[in-house]
């Protein structure tokens, strides 16, 4: 078979849906290469800041790295900002719907959430409600969403900073995409990871001078 044999979807048979869902499998199975491909296109992306988009993308990651973090929490500090290609009223939402079945469910709400907690660095400036993240408070995550912006997005506009290349981010971007999607044992649904490691950080740290 080359293409099935419908034309409209309830008269497709069995062999039709089995043929299309190996090629889905296969599909599936570039997403980490297309995002990072769709990654250098925020090169292109909204301008204004001192570093480009990638450039903040790739720095928020690096300093994840350099703090020790896990390969979950690098791959959303990697892709936190996709989205703002073509999502930039809900990027944070939509980063977070692409990174859902393959990272833990704190990961994801912190990238779903990180919007509104970034929010608490510049709104009041513009006349809005710089407090927007206090509706979260008591939820599980807040901290971790805080931290995040705090340590790695906020911090990450800076054009003398030491900043890895996306080369570097691949491996990780890659292991988190090549899962098995909506696994329990990844999702770990209610638990938390710490963002740093003091200890990994040493090490990398130390590796990379």
């Amino acid at each position: 078979m080359a293409t099935v044999k419908f034309t409209a979807m309830k008269d497709g048979d069995r062999q039709d849906y089995e043929f299309l869902t190996a090629h889905e499998i296969d599909y599936a199975a570039r997403t980490g290469e297309r995002l990072l491909d769709a990654l250098v296109q925020l090169d292109e992306g909204l301008s204004g800041y001192k570093i480009t988009r990638l450039g903040h993308s790739l720095q928020a990651a690096t300093r994840a790295w350099r703090d020790g973090a896990d390969t979950d929490w690098i791959a959303c500090a990697v892709l936190h900002d996709i989205g703002d290609i073509y999502a930039p009223y809900n990027h944070d939402e939509y980063a977070a719907s692409i990174l859902k079945p393959f990272v833990r469910e704190q990961c994801t709400w912190v990238v779903e959430k990180h919007g509104d907690f970034q929010r608490l660095y510049y709104a009041h400036h513009l006349g809005g409600n710089r407090h927007a993240r206090d509706r979260f408070a008591g939820h599980a995550y807040f901290d971790d969403c805080d931290q995040f912006c705090e340590r790695w997005d906020q911090s990450s506009f800076d054009p003398d900073y030491e900043t890895l290349p996306i080369d570097f981010f691949r491996p990780f971007v890659l292991e988190v995409f090549a899962r098995k999607a909506y696994d329990p044992s990844v999702i770990r649904a209610g638990e938390r990871v710490p963002l740093t490691d003091p200890e990994t950080a040493r090490t990398r740290t130390g590796a990379s001078q």
